[in-house]
């Protein structure tokens, strides 16, 4: 009978921002869940900009490829994600964030922006 490792459990600090490997516009996907669900409930992106100001203001920021700017989840909707945790993945190329939502997390009122269903 083999043990079964324990999880390791990395945090986004300050410190270790560099190991983070960002793509060739500088951004790198973000994939936010409920904290006490594990629903998986948005994906966006993140440039190092607005990832500091994740970790500094506690609530998710993100880069719009579209509109080329900074935008606060919840900013104009009321539907705010408070930062519980940030992990990156083994590559060092994907973060989830850990979040505690209010209200909906997709822009067409959805809790999840994940609804639709390829297969079943």
């Amino acid at each position: 009978m083999s043990a079964t490792p324990e999880a390791e459990t990395i945090q986004i600090t300050a410190a270790n921002l560099e190991k983070l490997k960002f793509n060739s516009d500088g951004l790198i996907p973000a994939i936010v869940q409920d904290v006490n669900n594990k629903e998986v409930l948005m994906m966006a992106y993140m440039n190092i900009d607005s990832l500091r100001e994740t970790i500094k203001v506690g609530k998710t920021c993100f880069w719009s490829r579209s509109r080329k700017s900074y935008w606060v989840k919840g900013e104009t909707s009321g539907h705010f994600q408070f930062v519980k945790e940030i992990f990156y993945d083994c590559d060092c190329d994907t973060l989830l964030i850990t979040v505690e939502q209010v209200g909906a997390a997709c822009h067409t009122n959805k809790r999840s922006c994940f609804y639709r269903e390829i297969t079943k």
